[in-house]
């Protein structure tokens, strides 16, 4: 099992890789397709709305078929195959096609390997070896910075798409030859994902799940680029550093959120206290729109950092989800969890359109704060919330 999840998290770095990287290629590929910040923010978007929309069949797939298949065949299919198209586009809509595919195909990786954790290990530690799991996937996070500026300075953005389809080929064989499935559940109990939808505990807990993604994933995946390109002049090799900052403050984020729960006896105050200063953060980039680009990059670094509760969250609506509906538990909470990345994405993206103008900094200052609103919202229906400890 211990290989198969080394190969899981393999994969978990390409789907953070591929989530991130249009940010750090904004601009050779509008000199090359013509692609527009509007374009790239639908492309994104639509990354996240095809892997949310795989999360209730692959909830399924998870508690039918286990994860070795589910996982295997997505990644070859849509990982593969999707970096293959974007690696041979010649318009902007080929590349929304190609980021759709490669949604699919990155959509099973990480619910795979929660899968495991919650069917294999103590529940007490669902939310650490979850924390790890995102935290040491993170990586993916910073190739998508420097080092892909490098690659496409030194071989182009076609052969670095091209190279990593082969290389998520591989690692979907690899897990094919590894991964070992879990035993299922003993129960006669049958159940959908609507019966987790009818659990009241859940509805607190949802909407933040929906916004808590948003402001670190939507800035590190496609706006940090154009922000600091059209407010502060900064090239790729220079938003490659700053989207390297980015990642690895989301990567130690990630990691001190996982043992806090266990540390503090709470998971819902850790949340709670992380998220209200990300909002306090997003706030002062606010104010401070244009002011600096070594403050601004400080405070989307903290943004990046605080904005790491995501598997504490999964980790406290998971000890409600009867082990039965364990695949379709996780996968209903990260289904919120990224589809609300899509669907701001998709927001954000015509924000951006309605409010370019003469000021540079505008469309960002109206981004940034319909994040700030989103995540503030969602905090004060989380405050309602049930805590949960295993």
């Amino acid at each position: 099992m211990q290989a198969g999840l080394i190969t899981l998290c393999l994969a978990y770095v390409l789907s953070q890789f591929f989530r991130a990287f249009l940010a750090v290629l904004s601009q050779v590929l509008k000199q090359d397709l013509g692609t527009g910040p509007e374009d790239l923010a639908f492309a994104s978007g639509m990354w996240f709305l095809s892997f949310a929309a795989m999360q209730l069949p692959v909830g399924w797939a998870l508690d039918q078929i286990g994860p070795r298949r589910t996982a295997s065949v997505l990644l070859i299919l849509g990982g593969a195959g999707g970096a293959a198209l974007f690696a041979v586009a010649t318009t902007p809509l080929h590349v929304s096609i190609a980021m759709f595919l490669i949604g699919i195909g990155c959509s099973p990786v990480l619910m795979a390997s929660y899968y495991i954790f919650a069917r294999q290990y103590p529940p007490a530690r669902f939310a650490t070896l979850a924390a790890l799991m995102l935290g040491v996937g993170s990586a993916g996070n910073l190739v998508a910075s420097y080092p892909t500026a490098l690659a496409a300075e030194l071989i182009g953005w076609r052969g670095t798409l091209a190279g990593l389809s082969v290389i998520s080929a591989a690692v979907a064989v690899g897990i094919w030859f590894s991964v070992k499935d879990p035993g299922k559940a003993e129960t006669d109990q049958k159940g959908s994902v609507l019966d987790l939808l009818k659990m009241p505990v859940m509805w607190a807990i949802l909407p933040l799940m929906f916004v808590v993604y948003a402001p670190s994933g939507a800035v590190r995946g496609l706006w940090i680029g154009p922000y600091l390109s059209d407010v502060y002049g900064l090239d790729t090799a220079q938003i490659g550093t700053a989207t390297l900052i980015m990642g690895a403050a989301m990567i130690a984020g990630t990691l001190c959120y996982g043992p806090l729960d266990r540390m503090l006896g709470t998971r819902k105050w850790v949340i709670f206290g992380g998220n209200v200063l990300a909002v306090v953060l997003l706030a002062l980039l606010i104010v401070t729109i244009d002011q600096s680009v070594t403050l601004s990059v400080a405070l989307i670094a903290g943004i990046g950092f605080l904005g790491g509760s995501f598997p504490v969250i999964i980790a406290h609506g998971r000890a409600f989800v009867p082990p039965h509906l364990t695949g379709r538990g996780v996968t209903l909470l990260n289904l919120f969890g990224i589809g609300g990345v899509g669907i701001m994405q998709f927001a954000s993206g015509r924000i951006h359109e309605t409010t370019s103008g003469v000021d540079p900094s505008a469309p960002y200052l109206a981004i940034f704060a319909f994040f700030t609103a989103a995540l503030a919202a969602g905090c004060v229906i989380y405050m309602f919330s049930r805590d949960s400890m295993d």
